[in-house]
């Protein structure tokens, strides 16, 4: 099914990889709840709820207004600016972190007490 192109949105941008790219460089407690796509650039950072909340810094600072999630078996678009669910076209893969990486994470970083620091 064709979508039509939707500004802010990029099919073609690749993940910038498995993880939060702010809490695996060491910016913040270094562990995230959920993890979340920018769909301009392909940016991953985490969750709302996330101690850091990397996804959402992102997407205001670069102006990108669609972040989709990266956890597997879902998929949405949600627009900061408009707080709106959207529905967007396929997006490159992978469209989510590897099912063998634990939520949240990553494995060895996330406290035994992690659910006292979600926003």
């Amino acid at each position: 099914m064709a979508h039509e192109q939707i500004p802010g949105i990029d099919p073609t941008a690749q993940p910038s990889g498995d993880g939060c790219a702010e809490c695996l460089a060491g910016d913040g407690p270094g562990w995230w709840f959920h993890l979340r796509r920018c769909a301009a650039c392909g940016h991953i950072g985490c969750c709302d709820s996330s101690p850091s909340q990397h996804g959402t810094k992102h997407a205001r600072e670069a102006g990108h207004p669609f972040l989709t999630n990266f956890e597997p078996g879902e998929s949405w678009f949600w627009n900061i600016e408009t707080e709106q669910y959207y529905e967007g076209p396929p997006l490159a893969p992978p469209t989510s972190h590897p099912a063998s990486q634990p939520t949240p994470g990553p494995r060895g970083k996330v406290p035994a007490d992690w659910q006292l620091h979600l926003h």
